[in-house]
C-alpha cells in the first residue's frame, strides 16, 4: 500500500497485478481501534487525577469508582487491550463481562470494534469478488457515518489502492 513500493513493483514487475493485502489492512484497523481505546483511557486518567486533586483540596479521601467486576475504569481500559483483537466467539467469560462493561461506558469503542470485525469478515470470509466489493462498499458507508477520522483514512487507503481489472 506504500507508494514507493508500488513504484518499485511497477518497474521490476511490469505485468504484475497489485493487490492490497488483507494483513496490513486488518492491522491498520486494529491499530485504529486501540488508538480509540487509548484515547478514552487517557481521558479516564485525567478525570481521575482531577477527582483526586479535588478531594485533596477539600481534605477528603478519594475513593475510586469500583465497577461490578471489582476493577476501576482505568483498569478496565488496560485489561481490554487483548480481547479487542479477538472475535467475540473467542472471548472468555471474563473478557465477555469486561467487553459488556467497556461497551456500556464507551459506545464508540463498540462501534469501532464492530467496524474492525466487519472488515475482518469481508477480507477473511468472502470468496466472490463481486460480493466482497458490495460488502466493502457498505463498510465504507458505515465508516463515513461513524465519524472516526482514522477509519476514514483506512477507507481512503483501500479505495486509493483498488484497481479494477
Amino acid at each position: 500500500m506504500a507508494g514507493n513500493m508500488g513504484l518499485i513493483a511497477k518497474k521490476c514487475f511490469p505485468n504484475a497485478v497489485r493487490v492490497t493485502d488483507r494483513f496490513h489492512t486488518e492491522k491498520l484497523a486494529l491499530e485504529t481501534l486501540q488508538e480509540i481505546r487509548i484515547k478514552y483511557r487517557w481521558q479516564a486518567i485525567e478525570l481521575e487525577n482531577e477527582a483526586i486533586e479535588k478531594a485533596r483540596t477539600s481534605k477528603k479521601k478519594y475513593n475510586a469508582i469500583v465497577l461490578i467486576n471489582d476493577g476501576t475504569i482505568i483498569k478496565l481500559f488496560v485489561r481490554s487491550r487483548y480481547f479487542l483483537y479477538k472475535n467475540k466467539s473467542k472471548w472468555s467469560e471474563n473478557q465477555t463481562e469486561r467487553a459488556r462493561l467497556l461497551f456500556e461506558l464507551n459506545p464508540d469503542i463498540e462501534k469501532a470494534y464492530d467496524l474492525v470485525q466487519d472488515l475482518r469478515n469481508i477480507v477473511e470470509k468472502t470468496i466472490d469478488k463481486i460480493v466482497a466489493l458490495s460488502r466493502l462498499a457498505r463498510w465504507h458507508e458505515k465508516v463515513n457515518q461513524s465519524g472516526f477520522k482514522s477509519f476514514n483514512t483506512i477507507s481512503k487507503s483501500i479505495i486509493n489502492n483498488y484497481q479494477p481489472y
